[in-house]
């Protein structure tokens, strides 16, 4: 696919969960800005506390469901081929209310081991005090998934591709293997992939989760996450946001609803990039290592190829020297900005030894096999030829 032509799935990124007609007959999704909503009549409100309303539309409370966050499920569903969706507050939000809803005490959870370092928290340090047990395996290491699953584990998580060796896991495989254990369910987030990439539930995950504070929104300025899968799932997750109150705000799904209408030209144009800047640093005389799926040297090359239609908008990458020379091509770069995340048009560059696991030892560090040298590069929109410029300007004079 050429970087000009937009992938199929943007026309779904425009239109999905559109109503036929807005009122006034507005073109772009209106902000249905209220915390409760009225009835006619106390006949009304029992009608619909009994699931007997004939109108559709009703709400109760916003914490419940809104109108623009509906569009907003409805839209992400469709991208990923889901019966539903349901939005919270942000990815993590996104994420906690899914374990809540699908584990309890007793039960046994499983991980890969490059995750991100708030889900493995999560599990980790939050769950087991309630009674949650966990398992760490190497990311997309069937076989040792295969080897720690029990008659109680209920939950794998995996990312794909992961976060920061964009280590990308067999889903249909995955898939397969927690089937045929039983009552597991299959729990992937897709947030570095994004369904214009890759859509998991294709591959038979039960589960697959976005923080849409990424590529979704794509602007670097509001948060939000969203799950999607089968209803039954979905209303699991819908009904505990109800509880837990980690609803998103209809004003951040305007937002992440105006910025999906990019998602496929943006998504596109940071594949062409990334891959782009991914092949001169693996020529590159100071670079020791890069990581990108689509690179014949990456572990998981030929799992990308099959499953992923592109590798994505981050390249992570180990600088020869060690940490002090790592900082300084960071430093040096003028285009890329020094901040978390990615997804946004912006370029951002971190060192995640010292920003996403600043709190870690070298011993610690060197367990999750974090080089204190490793360069995490979220690729941006701008031109490509300016970019590849600019990093090996900060390169060649560290």
């Amino acid at each position: 696919m050429s970087q000009s032509t937009p992938p199929p799935d943007s026309t779904t990124a425009v239109h999905a969960g559109a109503p036929a007609a807005r009122p006034h007959h507005a073109l772009s999704a209106g902000v249905t800005q209220t915390a409760t909503y009225t009835f006619e009549s106390t006949a009304v409100l029992e009608r619909y506390m009994r699931g007997e309303d004939p109108d559709p539309d009703r709400e109760e409370y916003a914490r419940y469901s809104n109108p623009t966050v509906r569009e907003l499920e409805q839209r992400v569903a469709a991208l990923e081929g889901a019966d539903d969706g349901v939005a919270f507050g942000s990815g993590m939000a996104a994420i906690s209310t899914a374990l809540l809803s699908l584990v309890k005490a007793g039960d046994h959870v499983v991980l890969f081991n490059d995750c991100y370092r708030r889900t493995r928290q999560l599990v980790r340090q939050v769950l087991s005090r309630f009674g949650v047990e966990h398992d760490v395996v190497p990311a997309g290491d069937l076989s040792a998934l295969g080897a720690v699953l029990k008659p109680n584990t209920r939950l794998v998580v995996s990312e794909s591709p992961t976060n920061p060796f964009l280590y990308c896991v067999d889903l249909a495989k995955l898939s397969e293997v927690v089937k045929r254990h039983g009552r597991a369910k299959t729990l992937v987030d897709s947030t570095m992939a994004t369904p214009i990439n890759c859509r998991p539930l294709d591959f038979g995950v039960d589960l697959v989760i976005h923080s849409a504070t990424k590529y979704l929104s794509g602007h670097n300025d509001v948060l939000g996450g969203v799950a999607a899968g089968a209803s039954h799932l979905v209303s699991l997750l819908r009904d505990s946001r109800g509880v837990l109150g980690t609803v998103l705000d209809p004003h951040a799904a305007f937002l992440i609803l105006r910025g999906l209408k990019t998602l496929g030209l943006r998504v596109s144009r940071q594949n062409a990039t990334a891959l782009e800047i991914a092949r001169v640093l693996e020529k590159h005389p100071r670079v020791e290592r890069v990581y990108y799926p689509l690179l014949e040297s990456h572990p998981s090359h030929a799992v990308a190829r099959a499953q992923m239609s592109g590798g994505g908008g981050v390249v992570s990458f180990v600088v020869r020297g060690g940490r002090e020379a790592a900082a300084r091509v960071v430093d040096g770069c003028k285009l890329a900005a020094i901040a978390p995340s990615f997804g946004g048009p912006e370029t951002l560059i971190e060192q995640p030894a010292i920003m996403s696991y600043f709190e870690l030892s070298e011993a610690e560090l060197a367990v999750l096999g974090i080089s204190p040298a490793l360069v995490r590069l979220a690729v941006g929109v701008e031109e490509t030829p300016a970019l590849v410029a600019d990093l090996i300007r900060a390169l060649d004079e560290r």
